[in-house]
């Protein structure tokens, strides 16, 4: 996307996040800060001086809030995508997952218990990198498991020819 194509607001968020996690503006607002309290006995400690303070910490508490939630939704948004795509182009991984921060919480923990299972079924193997949904994973499970018995038995066939 080019930089022609965002808004003034976009072009201001973008800024303004950048800007205030500098510590650029760490040291401008120590500096406001330490000044406003060696001022205290100019204005002998009033309550205006005190309001001062109060107020415009207060307005740019409450602007920073939208800013840093835009710049959150903005970069939880561009995860979002890098992740479905991962999930997309990645033909072991599982498709219902594209997508998934749509559910509602009750979903999502759902979700979260069936891939504890998948984890349990990991386990039993050690490998939590061989399925990628509750149905595969149990069906990976039982033809591993079965697998394994059928090599098991034809070394324990061979080991018995091997002994007579």
């Amino acid at each position: 996307m080019s930089t022609s194509d965002k808004s003034v607001f976009e072009k201001f968020a973008n800024w303004a996040t950048k800007f205030t996690g500098s510590s650029y503006a760490f040291l401008g607002a120590v500096a406001i800060v330490v000044i406003w309290g060696v001022s205290g006995p100019v204005f002998n400690y009033s309550e205006t001086w005190q309001l001062v303070i109060n107020t415009g910490t207060t307005i740019i508490t409450f602007l920073m809030v939208f800013l840093i939630q835009k710049s959150q939704n903005k970069d939880s948004k561009a995860i979002q995508i890098k992740l479905n795509e991962l999930i997309a182009a990645n033909e072991k991984a599982s498709n219902r997952i594209v997508d998934i921060e749509d559910l509602t919480e009750k979903e999502l923990d759902q979700l979260h218990c069936y891939y504890e299972k998948l984890s349990d079924f990991a386990e039993d193997d050690e490998d939590i990198h061989a399925s990628h949904s509750i149905d595969a994973a149990k069906r990976n499970q039982d033809y591993k498991h079965e697998s394994f018995k059928k090599r098991h038995q034809d070394w324990l066939q061979k080991q018995k020819k091997e002994s007579t």
